[in-house]
């Protein structure tokens, strides 16, 4: 019993060396890996370690195992279920506020939206009115907004809105159930909302379409927190999504520890309640288990007293996810770019907002004195790295944190330091000097000045640390 769980660092490991070979020949659809054998030998894997490495891809939806003559380990088409799961997994225990997701919401959409209008075709304004008219139902809302995020052709901002999306559906899942007449008007709002919306998208009405959409937002979130009782959580639903048995079980599973409040080191239960409680057999547990194990949900520990334990989900698992699913959709130097700026930028307002917190002050004042780096890549790169992490920090919102990241660990990806050009001194100099004044107009309080020249800064420093 021992070898048989012992692999699982070692499949992750095999599971991230597939995944990053399918990234290299370019994720061509249909195509071979090879067969089990010839896998095994290439990894230098037992078979056991080998079955698990696959089943960490197959939950990844970026390649599956077929059977039989000409079988072996195709390549697939992922979609965005498991990249957007992850996340919501991870910032869901995470305790993130609705005034968090409220913002993230408020700068992320109306930007969809700005530029769905500007970029929209007929073919796009025929799906988008055919999501209006099946956007009855709070399900159909949701998928309405993911709809019109799809048009922007940003796909990176498309999957931070449907993130944030199925965000607001989980918090939904604590509020106190309306009366009949109040879903009515609250789905008779939605749907005016929406229409008015599709119509301004239509019209190439850019500005219109984006404050039309901060209201619905708005909206949106104040009912949110009328209904809202943190701790009187519904019993979570009953999975109806599709998919492999023990992946099925993981997700109920996992939303049955979120539902019960999520008590880290608890014992959720011993396998034999688990195999009645759930009515499955013992290989489909220790499946879902290894899912679960993996993103760092629970943990199965043998012996007296042992039991699937609740831990503590860590960010790395969400991240790795999403980011693959992101290398799928080949987003451009400018789709981060994009996104990048919207959230930096807006995060220098908020730190002008907390300007006389204790904190912020001393951060302001520690980088307004520090020293010019030294021209070099790695040096420049920590400076760089602890102001913008830093102001982030300072803003507080960790659903836009946790997006940064992303966008950061797709930059590693792609665009890195061997690639970048050695940075000058004038260059290093004109960077610090955009630090400082930018502190400046964040200490005297003007934003509009700070958004600016945080704007121009994030320009400047792009033809370095990425190239389009």
């Amino acid at each position: 019993m021992v070898a048989a769980e012992s692999p699982g660092p070692r499949a992750a490991q095999i599971a991230a060396l597939i995944e990053t070979e399918i990234i290299r020949r370019g994720w061509p659809v249909g195509e071979s890996l090879g067969s089990e054998a010839a896998l095994q030998l290439q990894y230098s894997a037992s078979r056991s370690v080998l079955r698990e490495a696959v089943r960490l891809v197959e939950h990844h939806q970026v390649a599956r195992m077929r059977k039989g003559p000409n079988g072996g380990l195709v390549i697939t088409e992922p979609d965005a279920a498991p990249a957007t799961r992850a996340m919501v997994i991870y910032l869901e225990y995470a305790g993130v506020t609705i005034d968090e997701l409220l913002a993230a919401r408020l700068l992320l959409e109306p930007l969809a939206s700005g530029l769905a209008a500007e970029r929209i075709d007929e073919a796009g304004i025929d799906r988008l009115r055919t999501s209006l008219a099946a956007s009855g139902s709070p399900r159909r809302h949701d998928e309405f907004h993911v709809a019109l995020a799809e048009l922007t052709g940003n796909p990176v901002l498309a999957l931070f809105v449907d993130i944030l999306t199925r965000l607001t559906a989980r918090y939904a899942l604590d509020t106190r159930l309306p009366s009949e007449s109040e879903v009515s008007d609250t789905v008779r709002r939605l749907s005016a909302d929406h229409a008015g919306i599709v119509e301004a998208i239509t019209a190439g009405d850019s500005a219109r379409a984006k404050t039309l959409t901060g209201e619905h937002v708005r909206m949106v979130t104040d009912w949110l927190r009328q209904h809202y009782r943190s701790g009187t959580r519904r019993a979570a639903p009953a999975v109806t999504e599709p998919g492999k048995r023990a992946e099925v079980l993981a997700t109920q599973i996992r939303r049955d520890i979120a539902a019960g409040g999520w008590r880290t080191g608890s014992v959720f239960g011993a396998e034999a309640d688990l195999l009645e409680r759930y009515a499955v057999s013992r290989s489909v547990l220790r499946e879902a288990v290894r899912l679960l194990e993996y993103h760092t949900v629970a943990r199965m520990r043998r012996g007296p007293g042992g039991g699937l334990i609740v831990t503590e989900p860590q960010p790395g698992p969400a991240l790795d996810t999403v980011a693959l699913y992101l290398e799928y959709r080949r987003p451009t130097a400018g789709d981060v770019r994009q996104v990048r700026e919207a959230i930096e930028v807006d995060n220098v307002v908020t730190v002008v907002e907390r300007r006389d917190d204790p904190t912020v002050a001393a951060f302001l004042a520690d980088h307004a004195a520090a020293e010019v780096p030294p021209p070099e890549v790695e040096r420049v790169g920590q400076a760089e790295l602890c102001f913008h992490n830093g102001i982030a920090d300072l803003a507080g919102n960790r659903v836009l944190n946790m997006f940064l990241a992303i966008l950061a660990e797709l930059v590693r990806r792609h665009w890195t330091p061997t690639q970048q050009p050695v940075p000058a001194a004038a260059d290093v100099a004109d960077m610090h000097h955009a630090h400082v004044r930018i502190i400046e107009a964040i200490r005297s309080g003007d934003a509009s000045l700070a958004q600016h020249r945080s704007r121009r800064h994030l320009e400047a420093l792009s033809s370095w640390w990425m190239h389009a």
